[in-house]
């Protein structure tokens, strides 16, 4: 079962300085965080604050090339993890033929980003995500009182995000 979930913010993994991009529900009941690398995260915040650029940055030119070739990007799926690795597949459509592209998360999420599409998180995902200890997938200390990272994410009010919330 796949469940819609909305960009809520980025965020620094306090123990790696590591970005994080932040997965919520629309019931706000499932946060699903996922560790990126910093150009993706670029990507975006870049997209998040509405930054235009002179020269089309790669997510940029993929939401350029699906649009001049009439592809739309019907929605994106978080559908799987495995040895603490996110997988996503962009899901397109031309003429009425569809096409299933598998992608990284943090790609798959700054294109849909760009192209207004739907982002879904399977359920199996977060509930594998659930049973990770956080701090010891990522190289993380203890130190900080919680049982793992994950828990310490999910309690974090919207302002903790700060500039890059939604």
């Amino acid at each position: 079962m796949l469940v819609k979930m909305k960009v809520t913010g980025l965020t620094m993994d306090p123990f790696t300085n590591a970005p994080i991009v932040i997965l919520k529900d629309q019931e706000d009941k499932n946060a699903l965080p996922i560790w990126i690398g910093l150009l993706e995260a670029s990507a975006i915040a870049s997209e998040l604050e509405k930054m235009e650029f002179s020269r089309p940055m790669t997510h940029d030119l993929v939401e350029d090339i699906l649009k001049r070739m009439d592809v739309t990007v019907t929605k994106v799926e978080v559908n799987d993890l495995k040895d603490n690795v996110y997988y996503a597949t962009i899901h397109m459509e031309k003429g009425g033929d569809k096409y299933a592209i598998d992608a990284r998360p943090s790609d798959a999420i700054a294109i849909a980003l760009r192209v207004s599409s739907p982002i879904y998180v399977d359920t199996r995902v977060l509930d594998k995500s659930r049973s990770i200890d956080m701090r010891n997938a990522q190289g993380g200390k203890k130190g900080d009182g919680k049982d793992n990272l994950l828990e310490l994410l999910e309690d974090m009010s919207p302002e903790a995000f700060g500039k890059y919330r939604m």
